[in-house]
Formats: structure tokens, C-alpha cells, sequence
């Protein structure tokens, strides 16, 4: 009699069936595919095939590339786009090669296309866009990573740069990026030098976003760095819309703070709602007023108030000079101790510079340097003191500082604090929507700290500065997939009233799912499969839950998404 074998087959689906179900509606394989073509018939897995693993495993798993392997091992091979055969044979020199022809494909083009697949696929609103940069921190030397051709591309140069990191001892890439004021979906991104100006990339951003939307009425919102001449003249003169925040070094800025010393402007209330982050806080109160003037370039200034950024600009004032008292208050023990070092005047001026400069009190802490004659005795001749013994007196001078509040200044600036300056090119604005215009910037903040933190982008593993480029350029594509994901989600609970979901642990309410919780729930689904013999007996489709197929339908995202015959 034939003994029979039964084994158990295990397959894990996660949540890249509805990953894919996104990535379908793009027909990114087929973007990949005609950017990124396959003319080797000796590859055994197409280019595009190999940046759509990495791409997946970017949005899941974010393992090293190295790992990459492993990491389809424990997935069923189709949720990758692979056969069994062709799971096996997945190396981080396959993905490395994909990397390269990345690198070499014309990536303006293809990113053009993504963003116009977008805007069909997803009704995607291109009226309002929002641009910043973050830095991307590197471990390593990268010698040859100077801005070199590689194959006939100019690499980016990965140096030294002012780190928004706070980690000026590593080398850096500036990371470009503008997403839409419709969910904050990602459509523009560039890669430049560690220490490029923010002020220098504007031009070349406008011009790649009206590539890419087909049109240049846009309006263009950016920090200060986009305050200067050259950009803000390019975008007006080419038709196009901006706001951006006037910096402080500005005349008019100077201006208006010294007019509002004996002056009430005629503010306008836009917002009064809630303390934000304190139960029964002071309530949070924004208000705008047009200037009576307009800039030198003759484009309305809009000043804007807010009640709470007030209280937060005389507090950090307040602990700002309270710092610096401690700290002088420690250097001037030094300087008077009794085994106090020797030091010149130009030594202890530069100390006390320094701390006033730090924490940005030089305006407010009025700081003098004065000597001190410390007197000494001691015998002319060694023995026993007498009478007769004389005493010679020596004399030691030490460093005196003594500080007072500058009450004049201080109360100069808390005049105007909580304001500050907005300037658009666009005089059909009214002053409420420029401000509701700037007050939509921080989405994009929340778009690097979703890069940083949940896709960990960094550190960055690859030596080869061209395939860092090209990874970075997946990583825009992962981050649009999971930014889509969170707008769908929230767009389809808007419309049928839905207040909240139980996605937090413990079954608690999220009023606002983000894309990191959604795939999470669908973490842990797998699909088993019993084998007699090595052949197929029966198989066992996961089976949702409730919460599961409610969010697959707000989704959009068909249950049959998550059965092989599918």
C-alpha cells in the first residue's frame, strides 16, 4: 500500500494585492516597461519586473537591497509579479542592474507620465501644488561622488551642506519634492547637491510641474527660500502664480514692524477654532490684513496674526535670554574662580559672542567686559614671619561680566509678535485664501517625515551615486502609491459620513487612516495550500474580516484581489 505525504504550504499575501490593485490603475508596469525596455532576450526577468520588487518592497518591507531575496521568499511569487521560478533567482545584482538602466532612462519623461496617469486615473486636482526640500543623510566617503558622467548622465554631487538632518559631519542629497494641495500626492521630485541653495532649484521645479500638468496657472507655494528676485520674477513672467513668505531681512518687513509700534492695522478675523494641543488652552485665533503698501516688486503683502503663535514667540523669547543668562552667569564663574585660566579679552569676547548668537539674544542682553584686580601677598623671603618680614603684593587681573535685559528691545519686538508677512503675485487673492493657501504647506512637511520615518530612506546602503538617484526616484513612486492610498480612503469616507475607523490597536477610533496603518492591517494575511505528495489537494483563501473588507471597499479594491484565481 502507498504511503501518502501531506505537507502544508504557507504563503504570505500581506497587503501587496492591494498594492497592486494601485499600481494596476497606474499601469506603472507598463510606464516601467516602455521607459526601462528589455532588449536583452538572455534577461531572465525584464527590467521592469525588477523595479517593480523593489518598488513593492520599498511601500512593505524596506529591507536592504541585499536582502531582497529573502524578502520575496516569504511572499506568494505573484504578489511580486513573478513566477516561482523567478522568485528564486532574485539578487541584489539583478535589482542593482534594473537600477542602472533606471539611471539611464529619461526620467523626466517617465515621471511626466506617472503624474498624467494620476490625474486621469484618480481625478487628481492640480490647481494648488506645494514645493520644499529635506536633506537625505549618507554614511561613507562617496570620493568619487562629485557630480561626475556616468554613461553620459551627470550624477549628483553627495557632500557637506547645511543639515536639516542636524547632522552637518555626514554628507548629504538635497531631496526635492512638490505635491498637490488634493490629499498631498507627490508629482514632482529632483535630486541635487548636498549643498545646493533651496533658492536656486524654483525655476527649474515650475518649469518640470507645467511639464508635467500641461498648464501654468498653477499656484505655486513655497517657503522663504523662494523670496528672491530671479525666481519669483521667472514664474511671474512666464504666467505663472505664487505665495511665499517674505523673510525678515526684507525692507518691508523692517518697515511694517517699526509702523505697527504706534499703529493697530485694521486686522480681518479668518479663524477661530479650538487649542489645538491643550484642553481648555487659550483658543487658537488667526487673523490677516493687506498692507497699505505693496512691495517693491508691486505684488500685495498680506501680514498675517496668530493668537497662539504669539503666546509662542514671547515664550521662546523668555526661555531664549533665561538660557543665556545661565550660561553667562557659568562662563563669568570661570572667568572669577580661584583657579580661573588665563584668558584675553578677545578669547572671553568671542565665548560670550558666541552664546548671544546661539540662542539669538545678541538684540535683547546688553553684556560688559570689565577688568578685576585680584590682590595677592606673599613673603619676600621664605621662614618664619617677624616683624620685620616683608610682604610683596602681587596682582592678577581677572575678567568681570555683568549683563542687563535690553527692555526697549524687547518690547520693541513683542509688538509684533505672532505676525508675519505673506507675498503673492496673484492680486485677485483675497487675503483669507493666501493665507489658506500657506496654511496647507505643512502636508508636504508630513510627506518627509513619512520618507524618513516610515519608508526609511535613509541610511542610504548603495555606493554607486547613479543607482542612488535612480532608488531615490522609486522612492517618490512609493510614496505616491501610499499617499493615493490615504486620499482614496479619506475621500471614500467623507462621502458615505464615515467619522472613523478602528484601525489603531486595542480596536480605538482613527479619524484620519494613514497608509502606514492600512497596510499594517493587512500585514498577517496568508494563503495555505495542502499538498499530497507534492501535489495540490486543496486550497485555503485567507479569510477577511469585517474591518478588512470595509476598508478593501472604501478602497475601491475588489475582495477578489486577495484569491489566486483572480
Amino acid at each position: 500500500m502507498e504511503e501518502k505525504s501531506f505537507d502544508l504550504k504557507t504563503e504570505r499575501l500581506g497587503p501587496l494585492p492591494l498594492i497592486n490593485h494601485f499600481l494596476s490603475r497606474l499601469e506603472l508596469h507598463e510606464l516601467f516597461d516602455r521607459a526601462v525596455p528589455t532588449d536583452d532576450e538572455r534577461c531572465r526577468i525584464p527590467y521592469a519586473k525588477r523595479l517593480g520588487i523593489l518598488l513593492r518592497s520599498i511601500i512593505t518591507e524596506r529591507e536592504p537591497i541585499y536582502r531582497l531575496g529573502e524578502v520575496v521568499a516569504t511572499f506568494a511569487p505573484e504578489g511580486f509579479g513573478l513566477t516561482g521560478e523567478e522568485a528564486e533567482g532574485i539578487t541584489d545584482d539583478l535589482i542593482g542592474r534594473a537600477l542602472n538602466r533606471l539611471f539611464d532612462a529619461d526620467r523626466g519623461t517617465l515621471l511626466t507620465e506617472i503624474v498624467i496617469a494620476v490625474g486621469e486615473r484618480f481625478s487628481l486636482s492640480f490647481d494648488e501644488l506645494h514645493n520644499d526640500s529635506t536633506t537625505i543623510k549618507f554614511t561613507g566617503q562617496y570620493a568619487r561622488a562629485k557630480g561626475r558622467s556616468i554613461r553620459g548622465k551627470k550624477a549628483p554631487w553627495i557632500t557637506y551642506g547645511y543639515s536639516k538632518d542636524k547632522r552637518p559631519d555626514l554628507k548629504q542629497l538635497l531631496f526635492i519634492l512638490t505635491s498637490t494641495a488634493d490629499g498631498g500626492v507627490p508629482v514632482q521630485f529632483r535630486c541635487e547637491a548636498g549643498n545646493a541653495s533651496d533658492s536656486r532649484t524654483h525655476e527649474e521645479t515650475w518649469d518640470a510641474l507645467c511639464r508635467a500638468t500641461g498648464r501654468n496657472d498653477f499656484l505655486y507655494v513655497a517657503d522663504s527660500k523662494l523670496c528672491n528676485a530671479d525666481a519669483m520674477e521667472y514664474i511671474d513672467n512666464h504666467g505663472g502664480r505664487f505665495v511665499t513668505v517674505m523673510p525678515r531681512n526684507r525692507l518691508e518687513d523692517k518697515e511694517f514692524r517699526k509702523w505697527v509700534q504706534d499703529n493697530e492695522p485694521a486686522w480681518e478675523k479668518v479663524a477661530d477654532r479650538q487649542n489645538p494641543r491643550k484642553k481648555g488652552g487659550p483658543r487658537d485665533r488667526w487673523f490677516v490684513w493687506k498692507d497699505r503698501l505693496p512691495s517693491s516688486e508691486g505684488w500685495p503683502v498680506i501680514w498675517v496674526f496668530g493668537s497662539l503663535l504669539r503666546l509662542k514667540h514671547a515664550q521662546s523669547r523668555r526661555e531664549r535670554i533665561a538660557r543665556a543668562k545661565q550660561e553667562l552667569g557659568d562662563l563669568a564663574k570661570s572667568c572669577l574662580g580661584p583657579r580661573a585660566r588665563k584668558r584675553s579679552r578677545y578669547q572671553v569676547q568671542r565665548q560670550i559672542d558666541e552664546i548671544l548668537e546661539r540662542l539669538r539674544v545678541v538684540r535683547y542682553i546688553k553684556v560688559s567686559l570689565d577688568t578685576v584686580p585680584e590682590h595677592t601677598f606673599k613673603q619676600e623671603r621664605r621662614g618664619r614671619p617677624g616683624p620685620d618680614t616683608k610682604f610683596v603684593r602681587k596682582t592678577k587681573l581677572k575678567w568681570k561680566i555683568t549683563w542687563a535685559p535690553r527692555e526697549e528691545a524687547i518690547s520693541y519686538d513683542h509688538k509684533s509678535d505672532g505676525m508675519y508677512p505673506l507675498l503673492t503675485n496673484d492680486r485677485t487673492l483675497t487675503p483669507k485664501q493666501v493665507l489658506e493657501a500657506h496654511k496647507r504647506q505643512p502636508t508636504i512637511e508630513k510627506r518627509f517625515a513619512q520618507t524618513k520615518s516610515v519608508l526609511e530612506i535613509a541610511p542610504v546602503l548603495l555606493k554607486n551615486e547613479g543607482r542612488v538617484e535612480a532608488f531615490f526616484f522609486l522612492y517618490f513612486v512609493g510614496l505616491l502609491v501610499q499617499s493615493l492610498i490615504e486620499r482614496e480612503i479619506r475621500k471614500a469616507m467623507d462621502m458615505e459620513d464615515i467619522t472613523d475607523i478602528p484601525l489603531y490597536p486595542e480596536e480605538r477610533a482613527n479619524h484620519r487612516p494613514t497608509a502606514e496603518q492600512i497596510l499594517k492591517l493587512f500585514s498577517l494575511i496568508e494563503r495555505h495550500t495542502l499538498l499530497e505528495n507534492g501535489d495540490e489537494v486543496q486550497l485555503f483563501e485567507p479569510e477577511l474580516t469585517d474591518l478588512q473588507e470595509q476598508v478593501l471597499r472604501l478602497l475601491g479594491c475588489p475582495l477578489t484581489a486577495y484569491r489566486r484565481d483572480s
